[in-house]
């Protein structure tokens, strides 16, 4: 295994803590971007560095040596009541990030996008889609995960759901869509993002739910 130097924005988060704990016990360097005063959440072997993740002047010289660039910055529990909150964080925050991977030469850009296309959410769909625009748009060498729902603490309530999941999952007219659109635990989901961080791409790799939970089989 190659040591990744990784750079995570949205490090003290829901995925954000957990895969900046597990990428410094497999080895790696990581430093996580933080607001002033969240430096006690970031783990134990991590380092932090104070800034804003919508400006990136405020933390674009702190990315080196950095090889790889992870964005999970985004409105926490999305719902259609916060549409504008979707294109004034989620959106900029990912325009900023972009923007200062092709600055700095970043050599692996991994974004959590969602699965696509969907049936709900129109607005965080589309802002999710004009991220992965603007991946492609800068040439970057990416890997792009589509999860739907994430299940883990204080995100438990489709759990009741799983059943009619499973049962959709069994129909061939049903199967593909409840694929797609399947859950994946925060465990999987740290599992899969761990095998990105150390299985870079040449050109554009995009992880659907499937593939998700196939990659956590892995480590």
């Amino acid at each position: 295994m190659i040591k990744r130097h990784v750079f995570i924005m949205g490090g003290t988060g829901y995925l954000g803590r957990a895969l900046a704990s597990e990428l410094a016990q497999r080895g790696h360097e990581v430093k996580a971007l933080v607001r002033p005063g969240s430096e006690s959440k970031v783990p134990a072997r991590c380092t932090s560095h104070q800034g804003d993740a919508l400006d990136r002047a405020t933390f674009l010289t702190a990315i080196s040596p950095a090889d790889t660039f992870v964005q999970l910055v985004g409105v926490a529990h999305p719902s259609p009541a916060k549409a504008k909150k979707f294109r004034e964080i989620d959106l900029v925050s990912v325009q900023q990030s972009v923007a200062a991977a092709q600055e700095t030469a970043i050599r692996h850009f991994v974004y959590v996008s969602v699965a696509q296309p969907a049936p709900m959410m129109k607005a965080y769909h589309a802002v999710r889609a004009e991220g992965e625009g603007l991946i492609r748009a800068a040439g970057l060498n990416a890997t792009i995960l589509r999860p739907w729902y994430i299940l883990g603490p204080g995100h438990r309530w489709p759990y009741v759901l799983l059943p009619a999941y499973w049962l959709a999952e069994m129909l061939p007219w049903t199967r593909e869509g409840a694929r797609r659109l399947g859950f994946v635990t925060q465990s999987q989901m740290i599992n899969a993002l761990i095998f990105a961080v150390e299985n870079p791409p040449e050109g554009v790799w995009v992880v659907e739910v499937p593939a998700i939970r196939a990659k956590s089989n892995f480590l």
